[in-house]
């Protein structure tokens, strides 16, 4: 092989190198820009999540330790939210959760709710959501639940009720990063009537769950 071919050859072979390395480079800068913009992406739909900070006025009157209405089991992580309805009718917030306390006396059965929702709107915690209440059967070890009054056998929730349950529900989904896919009824639980309206019009539960959105929506940040 003469002088000049071998030279030409070698030349050859070191620009292909340097194509070879451009070429790489070209890649690995793609893809650093492909993890870039994915990155950058799911970010921005985490950071453009809203949420409500406001919370609803609430009443905190805690129930005692017990083991019929509050047992005090830690709840370590809160997947969902259960709606409930108290099935008495024309009783208010206070009374049922006066109820709740007195099954530690009564023993008439195990029952409680984190949180009720009164005729008039206001709100009585009755249990911390770090422990769990007696409400929802084998989702009590992961849900939050809220008992809400009604004036009738309809168990349809006066205005003042709604407005409140809409709140609460709201900011309950920012406090633990829920949505309202894991807002659901008693009844999604165990089929019991619960709550009786909601359950009777599967209607009105999609508008209230379409209430929470419109709400978080509106007020979240």
């Amino acid at each position: 092989m003469s002088y000049k071919r071998k030279r030409k050859l070698t030349k050859n072979r070191r620009t292909n190198r340097i194509y070879d390395l451009i070429l790489h480079f070209l890649a690995l800068v793609g893809a650093i820009t492909l993890l870039y913009l994915a990155v950058r992406g799911v970010y921005g739909l985490v950071a453009g999540k809203k949420t409500v900070q406001q919370a609803p006025e609430i009443l905190e009157e805690y129930l005692t330790v017990n083991e019929y209405s509050r047992p005090g089991i830690s709840l370590p992580k809160v997947k969902g939210i259960v709606i409930h309805y108290t099935a008495n009718p024309g009783t208010g917030a206070e009374a049922n959760r006066n109820y709740f306390e007195g099954l530690k006396d009564s023993h008439d059965t195990k029952a409680s709710s984190h949180y009720i929702v009164g005729l008039d709107g206001e709100i009585i915690q009755c249990i911390p959501t770090s422990e769990i209440a007696y409400a929802s059967n084998d989702r009590n070890t992961d849900t939050i639940s809220i008992e809400c009054c009604h004036p009738d056998e309809t168990g349809v929730f006066d205005p003042s009720t709604y407005q409140s349950l809409v709140h609460l529900t709201a900011w309950l989904c920012g406090q633990y990063d829920l949505t309202t896919e894991d807002v659901i009824r008693h009844y999604d639980v165990t089929g019991k009537n619960c709550p009786k309206y909601y359950v009777e019009h599967p209607e009105a539960w999609e508008q209230f769950l379409a209430d929470v959105d419109a709400y978080i929506e509106e007020n979240g940040e």
